[in-house]
């Protein structure tokens, strides 16, 4: 019996690494901090203004940064981290306005903001003291009205367009639509103004005519989103629904809805912020009031945006008094924003993990 000579394995070779080593974690960071430590060090030391010690710290990351990369890792990562620090500092630029909003909001506005500006109007008020317990449950009907109006209309013309619409039809709404989106807020206004004004007279001013105008902003910007959402609906839980004989208007609403239920409320939720803010429609149909109503279709009703724009142009006897409540108008309306998007995060959760089960 003949024993065959096994030859042995080849040895393994060792892969070729695109980078001849790697950075230590911790060295992006340290020149992230030194980078700040100097355009601090311009600012403080040097006198130089905010812009320069800033352009100064950023020049340095982006010159430090990469060429360390381009010397230990190669020049493909030192590319990916030059790309890499562009892309924080655009994203620093875009939040930077919002985060000084924000501020200048809050320390403005956090002086006035207290119970009795949330309980109290401006009946005979020309001073100091009053509140905008008349323009907060002004802005809260007038908003819940025009969601009330714009949510059923725009989820069932988003239905429609992406489960039935076909034809010259669709494309004549989805062209409606496209233009509704680019429609200026003083128009909506107008158009309210001019419609009800056909039916009570040239001088009506009531609560549910800014609920309207309101909803004209709304519904384009609600049946673009729940479209999008609908869109996102596998075809294959459609499929699925029809295969066990539902009818298609059924599978619209147990599957097709529900399970786009959670981008619907965001949807919904961004349409109401967008609207929430403003002025133009309100103050032309709905008006301004210093004392509470809250009866949408009788008589002029306050809003904050509008209250803001009064206290802010006509403080007053003492121009301070009404600075402060536009201030702490401002705030609150942040406030209910801020309120309102907690909201569809919870609605949104609720419905992934309902739909997960």
């Amino acid at each position: 019996m003949s024993l065959t000579k096994t030859t042995p394995a080849a040895p393994v070779e060792k892969a070729v690494s695109l980078t001849s080593g790697s950075l230590p974690r911790w060295v992006p960071w340290t020149v992230v901090a030194v980078s700040a430590l100097v355009g601090v060090l311009g600012y403080t030391m040097l006198d130089w203004a905010a812009f320069p010690s800033v352009l100064l710290g950023v020049a340095l990351l982006v010159v430090a940064l990469p060429t360390l990369a381009h010397i230990v890792e190669g020049p493909r990562k030192a590319r990916d981290r030059l790309v890499t620090i562009a892309v924080s500092v655009a994203f620093s630029l875009a939040i930077l306005p919002l985060l000084s909003l924000l501020w200048t909001v809050v320390d403005n506005g956090i002086g006035r903001f207290d119970w009795q500006f949330l309980t109290s109007d401006m009946r005979g008020v020309v001073g100091p003291g009053g509140g905008a317990q008349h323009a907060i449950v002004g802005t809260l009907l007038i908003t819940l009205a025009a969601t009330v109006i714009s949510v059923p209309i725009g989820v069932m013309c988003a239905v429609y367009l992406v489960e039935y619409g076909r034809g010259r039809l669709a494309r004549a709404v989805t062209l409606l639509v496209d233009v509704m989106t680019g429609i200026p807020s003083i128009v909506a206004g107008l158009f309210a103004f001019a419609l009800f004004s056909i039916f009570f007279g040239p001088g009506i001013r009531f609560g549910i005519g800014g609920a309207v105008a309101l909803s004209v902003l709304m519904i384009p910007v609600v049946v673009r989103s729940v479209e999008e959402m609908l869109k996102l609906v596998p075809n294959e839980l459609r499929e699925a629904s029809y295969a066990l004989g539902v009818p298609k208007w059924r599978t619209v609403i147990k599957v097709v809805l529900r399970t786009a239920a959670a981008g619907i409320a965001t949807g919904v939720t961004i349409a109401i912020a967008r609207v929430i803010g403003e002025t133009a429609p309100l103050l032309i149909i709905s008006g301004s009031t210093t004392v509470l109503n809250t009866d949408l279709f009788d008589g002029r009703m306050s809003s904050l945006p509008i209250f803001t724009y009064y206290s802010y142009s006509i403080p007053g006897a003492r121009a301070e008094f009404g600075v402060e409540r536009a201030w702490a108008a401002a705030l609150t309306l942040f406030i209910i924003v801020m309120a309102l998007n907690l909201v569809a995060r919870l609605i949104s959760r609720y419905f992934s993990l309902s739909n997960s089960r």
